[in-house]
């Protein structure tokens, strides 16, 4: 051997043995859980007992603000898991988190609770990000502490799950997950911002931490990472579409006020949109039952994000009379003939961002699937919208979405027949009635 081949294979095992380094060095920053060491690890969660009732009831709302409910409460008993999240790479069900032994989470002590949400590492291995445990790292522990003490009093159900029966190889080999949190997860706790009053980091802690939003209002990668170039900009969960929530007066939250905000999150309507979907989710199961003073934290915080780039008006697409009148027909006994809508029940057309967004999923998935308005303490008539995938064949869809998003002041891109006949094969919804020929 030379001595050039020499000095070449010299450096070239210098490089790997400095990324074989790098990589463990990030791979410990990732799974290291030495911030559960202020939890108790020999008690289990079935064994557990407490009679500290405010620390009960205060584990409660941090159970609210996490919104656990809404994806581990599918019709298997209250937290008995088995709820549908689909993700690009299979369907994953979530697990069973009642204090039952066999099938829950009771055999686990409670640093083993704190390393599952806040670590990502449960009892079968590495969580998915599903569950969004990169953002609940952010949990402060008297939170953590005070939400163990509220599962203690969760019934337990006996409902056993296998979670990643419906995902594909490779994405169901949980040890791959070590190799995503290198590259994704910020195993950190949220510091507090000196520059900041102490409303805003109170709001940053409930939206990065437990109320994870950038989870679905940020874009992520090809293989499922939050971009955080983009946070808060928008992004695509496939059978609907999170908004930008950044100061973007086009296609962001920059016209409305924090009262909108707050009136939003707690009501589902800020006077114009309308909760349906996940976000109807999350606000009957989460956000409604907020403090003011957090909900006023949520939107000061929301307000002061950068405005996201674009979003600045389209040309506008003509209409013939024609779809007019169908939007007449099918359309204005609930959205209104100028598109007003019905204030806190039925989305105004007019002046709503979300009208006007690039991405027109929610639009589509509203016309094919239908929608529901949600149901809140506060505004109990949760209005409902009917599918008209019977109604109407992909084109009649795509020129209806056209005309509101391109009326009474909006302009929108356009909506093609093909992205509605995409979405009708991907939601399952059917095809338009026909007559048959006598």
């Amino acid at each position: 051997m030379t001595d050039n081949k020499r000095k070449i294979l010299k450096i070239v095992i210098a490089i790997v043995v400095v990324v074989a380094i790098l990589a463990l060095v990030r791979l410990w920053q990732t799974i290291d859980t030495s911030r559960s060491d202020v939890a108790d690890d020999t008690v289990t969660l079935s064994q557990y007992k407490t009679d500290d009732l405010d620390a009960i009831k205060r584990g409660e709302y941090v159970m609210r603000v996490g919104d656990c409910s809404a994806c581990h409460t599918a019709g298997n008993g209250y937290m008995g898991g088995g709820y549908d999240i689909k993700t690009p790479f299979g369907d994953l069900y979530s697990s069973n988190i009642t204090p039952d032994p066999e099938t829950g989470i009771g055999n686990m002590t409670e640093r083993d609770f704190y390393n599952a949400v806040r670590q990502g590492m449960g009892s079968h291995g590495f969580l998915y990000p599903a569950m969004p445990y990169t953002a609940y790292v952010k949990m402060s522990d008297q939170d953590m502490h005070d939400l163990w003490a509220y599962f203690s009093t969760v019934k337990p159900v006996k409902h056993d799950i296998d979670e990643t029966k419906d995902m594909p190889f490779p994405f169901n080999v949980r040890l791959s997950l070590a190799g995503w949190n290198m590259l994704f997860f910020d195993n950190s706790g949220l510091e507090q911002d000196a520059n900041q009053s102490a409303e805003w980091n109170r709001g940053k802690y409930l939206v990065d931490g437990g109320g994870h939003c950038s989870a679905c209002h940020s874009p992520r990668n090809l293989l499922g990472g939050e971009v955080t170039s983009g946070y808060m900009q928008g992004g695509n969960l496939g059978e609907w579409y999170a908004p930008d929530l950044t100061s973007n007066p086009h296609k962001g939250i920059g016209d409305m006020s924090e009262q909108q905000i707050k009136d939003y999150l707690k009501t589902g309507s800020d006077g114009i949109g309308v909760a349906t979907g996940a976000m109807a989710e999350a606000i009957e199961h989460s956000t409604q039952y907020f403090t003011d003073e957090d909900l006023g934290a949520i939107a000061t915080y929301l307000k002061s994000i950068p405005a996201s780039q674009g979003g600045e008006p389209h040309p506008q697409l003509k209409v013939s009379d024609k779809v007019a009148l169908s939007y007449e027909v099918n359309c204005s006994a609930c959205h209104g003939l100028e598109g007003e809508g019905i204030k806190g029940m039925v989305p105004a057309f007019a002046k709503n961002n979300v009208i006007n967004a690039d991405d027109p999923t929610n639009l589509i998935h509203a016309m094919l699937k239908g929608a529901r308005a949600a149901h809140t303490h506060t505004a109990q008539t949760a209005a409902g919208m009917p599918s008209f995938a019977w109604k109407m064949n992909d084109q009649e869809i795509a020129d209806v979405l056209n005309y509101v998003r391109n009326s009474w002041g909006n302009t929108a891109l356009e909506v093609t027949a093909d992205q509605v006949a995409e979405m009708r094969d991907s939601l399952g919804a059917r095809q338009k009635l026909t007559v048959p020929a006598k």
